[in-house]
């Protein structure tokens, strides 16, 4: 099995009164802003990201931390890489002492037309960094929380999207893959309910992040990522089962779900493509 990357970070006591939050896709975007909430509520963080440059600079942002407290680590690895993510969530739950907060926040996007061969790649790319690596994020730490004193307080917490709530014209990989992610939370929320831990689904609308700044199209409802890591840490910590950000985009999604498909594919069909790979890397 791949080892562990070495972990940046060291070890110290006091840990019983703080949140520990493992959050994958840490190094931007809406896995940065909720490090950065999370850090400012003084939890031990577990930061999963592709590139230690990355996950450093966001490591600088942070408040320093309380002197009780461990200090954070960070993880430099690809979460398509199942074998290291458990052996650095393994890591994390013996250096924290277990685990309250996991988030699946690493995420890809980019456009995909079937009709072209070279996008397959692209589509097992999409689905293994979005559905099959948050399966992988969140299979270690069960075991761990069911055990810990209060599973109750306990978050799994997985990032859909408003894109995946109907099929998206030219986006048929990521629309996908956070219709899978929202499936497969709800399935996992079920499945936990008896143990008391709480399964969240985000599933954000347009919030501006670096995936967002490449679109080239209008976006409504644009909210800043850290308004969203604000709404977002308040639906974790009330164990909302689902929650749709920003507040408008919930009624754009229950007028998805509602449309018929005549009317949905009349409406969709001039709906601007996001860049396919070979055009624009995300």
């Amino acid at each position: 099995m791949p080892q562990c990357p070495a972990a940046i970070g060291s070890t110290a006591t006091g840990r019983a009164a703080m949140k520990r939050v493992f959050i994958t896709g840490a190094s931007s975007g809406i896995g940065a802003a909720l490090a950065r909430h999370y850090a400012a509520q003084g939890a031990l963080l577990g930061l999963v990201g592709r590139r230690q440059d990355a996950l450093q600079e966001v490591l600088a942002q942070l408040p320093a931390a309380p002197s009780t407290t461990a200090a954070h680590r960070l993880y430099v690895l690809d979460v398509t890489d199942s074998g290291a993510l458990q052996n650095c969530a393994e890591d994390f739950l013996a250096h924290a002492g277990g685990v309250d907060i996991v988030i699946a926040a690493a995420g890809v996007s980019h456009g995909t037309l079937t009709e072209m061969a070279a996008d397959l790649s692209v589509f097992s790319r999409i689905l293994a960094t979005n559905v099959t690596a948050t399966v992988a994020t969140f299979a270690p730490f069960i075991a761990a929380m069911k055990s810990q004193p209060a599973p109750e307080q306990c978050r799994l917490v997985g990032i859909g999207s408003v894109a995946g709530i109907r099929g998206l014209p030219g986006a048929g990989a990521y629309s996908g893959s956070k219709a899978a992610v929202m499936t497969y939370c709800e399935s996992l929320r079920i499945e936990l309910r008896a143990s008391g831990i709480k399964v969240v689904t985000l599933a954000p609308g347009y919030i501006d992040t670096p995936m967002t700044q490449k679109n080239h199209y209008r976006m409504p409802f644009l909210m800043p990522v850290e308004d969203f890591a604000r709404i977002a840490g308040a639906a974790i910590a009330r164990g909302s089962s689902y929650r749709v950000i920003p507040a408008p985009m919930a009624l754009v999604a229950k007028l998805l779900r509602l449309l018929p498909n005549w009317a949905y594919d009349r409406l969709f069909a001039r709906a601007p493509h996001k860049a396919r790979s070979s055009e624009a890397l995300q």
